[in-house]
């Protein structure tokens, strides 16, 4: 689990250079990149750092349409659509998830268009006792996790699960059905009823409580 910071696979880009210079210049112009890391402050958008090889610098605080991993890319998408929402937390962990791995996938953007990629790893936001959670990170119908993904357009993009539609030739068939799903609402648990209690027997014979 990372706190604010987190290391990221070394995916190598290229950096819209206006953005090294504060809109300056370099408009147009794109410079070489390897992702480092990744920053997340709740209420912002994510900030990713990279090596310059070219200068054997880092740059860092960057967003997600600073960088575009097609050197003739052709996407133009702002930022409120390739990242739907702020950042959770300060709290949050990185993973590949193996089963989506180099899986296509398509995103509703808030242009009501579909814009489709392929799958790199997603970032997924907790409150792990550390702090109070001010925030909505284990809230069930709030909570958001972020895939990140490659564009056909030449952009990064990072969605959430419910904007999402996956692509696996052999799992998933060619005409699917539209998800027509309700967002969960409801967060489990088995420890805190008072109608059971295992009290200190070591087998756990359970018994049940009148009470």
């Amino acid at each position: 689990m990372s706190y604010i910071v987190g290391s990221l696979p070394p995916i190598k880009c290229w950096i819209k250079r206006e953005f090294l210079y504060n809109f300056e210049k370099g408009h147009g112009e794109l410079e070489p990149a390897i992702w480092v890391s990744i920053k997340a402050l709740r209420g912002q958008v994510f900030r990713i750092e990279s090596l310059l090889p070219n200068y054997g610098a880092l740059y860092d605080k960057l967003p997600i349409h600073a960088y575009v991993w097609q050197e003739n890319y052709t996407g133009t998408l702002p930022i409120d659509t390739l990242q739907l929402w702020d950042c959770m937390g300060y709290r949050f962990t990185i993973i590949e998830k193996i089963g989506l791995r180099n899986l296509g996938v398509k995103f509703l953007g808030k242009d009501r268009e579909w814009h489709y990629g392929t799958y790199l790893f997603t970032v997924d936001f907790c409150a792990d006792g550390m702090d109070v959670d001010t925030g909505f990170t284990e809230v069930a119908e709030e909570h958001k996790s972020f895939n990140f993904m490659r564009l056909e357009n030449g952009q990064f993009a990072c969605q959430p699960n419910n904007r999402c539609l996956w692509y696996d030739q052999s799992l998933i068939a060619g005409v699917t059905k539209f998800p027509d799903f309700k967002a969960a609402q409801n967060l489990w648990t088995v420890d805190g009823t008072r109608k059971w209690t295992a009290g200190d027997d070591w087998f756990y014979t359970i018994e049940e409580k009148n009470d």
